[in-house]
C-alpha cells in the first residue's frame, strides 16, 4: 500500500521553507509526495501532493523569519504509514494515543521546523445492536451505619434518597445511582466507584463548601482526565473525573 492510498482526507496547506529546492527533495524522496511544481515564483509557490493532500511551499517575505506550522494528515493505518516513512529515511516520533481527542498519531519534522502529524481516530462507534443487555451500573458501598451514610450522601454529597431501609440506601444524583449496603461478613472492607463529570473544579468547590472529605485538589493527568477523590465517613472512595482537551 502506497503512502498516497494511506491518506484518507483532503488537506491543503501552505508552508514556509528556507530553501524550496531542498524541501522539494525532502517531501519527494523521504515523505513520498509527488511534485506538481518544483519552482516557487512570486505568483505561484511550489506544490507537492500525496493522495488527497496538497502542500504548497514557498519562502517567507524578505526580512521575515520562517513561520513554523503544524499539518495533520488523516490516514487509514497509522503503523503502516510510520513504517513506510521510516523505510524512506524519515525519523518519525513514537506512536501516541491522545485520549482527550481520541486520536492515535505520530509526528515528523521537516527541515524548517514544520510538524507533520499522521493519525487516525480510535473513537470508533460500537456496532449497532438490536437490544442492549446492560442498562445501568449501580455500585454497592458497604457501611456499618447505613442511616448515617444516607444522611451524609444526601446532605454533603448532594444525592437524593430514592429508597431507604435500615440496611440499604438507594441514592441518586444527576441520573446516576449507587447503593449503600450494610457491612456484613460477606461485604467487608471499603468500596469505590468513579463518575465522569461536566466540571471537576465546580463540583470540587461545591463539595468543599459542604464539608466533604475531599482528598486534595483536582489533578490533570496525561491520559486526559482531570480528577479528584472524596472519602465518605467510612472510607469508601468516590472519584470524580472530567475529560479535558
Amino acid at each position: 500500500m502506497s503512502n498516497a492510498t494511506l491518506i484518507t482526507a483532503p488537506v491543503s496547506r501552505h508552508l514556509e521553507v528556507r530553501n524550496v529546492a531542498e524541501s522539494i527533495r525532502y517531501y519527494r524522496d523521504v515523505l513520498g509526495f509527488d511534485v506538481r511544481r518544483d519552482v516557487a515564483t512570486d505568483s505561484e509557490p511550489a506544490e507537492v501532493v500525496l493522495g488527497p493532500a496538497r502542500l504548497t511551499l514557498g519562502s517567507p517575505k524578505q526580512g521575515s523569519v520562517v513561520a513554523e506550522s503544524t499539518v495533520y494528515f488523516e490516514v487509514s493505518d497509522v503503523l503502516a504509514m510510520r513504517d513506510s516513512l521510516m523505510a524512506r529515511g524519515a525519523f518519525p516520533s513514537d506512536i501516541d494515543d491522545v485520549n482527550h481527542i481520541k486520536i492515535r498519531l505520530f509526528g515528523v519534522d521537516d527541515h524548517d521546523g514544520n510538524l507533520l502529524l499522521f493519525g487516525r481516530s480510535f473513537a470508533v462507534p460500537n456496532d449497532a445492536i438490536e437490544q442492549r443487555s446492560l442498562r445501568k451500573v449501580m455500585p454497592e458501598l458497604p457501611l456499618t451505619d447505613v442511616p448515617a451514610g444516607v444522611a451524609h450522601y444526601r446532605d454533603i454529597l448532594g444525592f437524593s434518597i430514592n429508597y431507604q431501609q435500615r440496611d440499604i440506601g438507594v441514592m441518586d444524583r444527576d441520573g446516576q445511582r449507587l447503593l449503600l449496603i450494610a457491612r456484613t461478613p460477606q461485604h467487608t472492607g471499603i468500596g469505590s466507584c468513579s463518575f465522569y463529570v461536566q466540571d471537576a473544579d465546580a463540583l470540587h468547590a461545591e463539595l468543599i463548601a459542604k464539608g466533604a472529605n475531599v482528598q486534595g485538589e483536582p489533578v490533570s493527568y496525561p491520559w486526559g482526565l482531570r480528577e479528584f477523590k472524596v472519602l465518605d465517613p467510612e472510607g469508601n472512595r468516590l472519584s470524580f473525573a472530567q475529560t479535558f482537551e
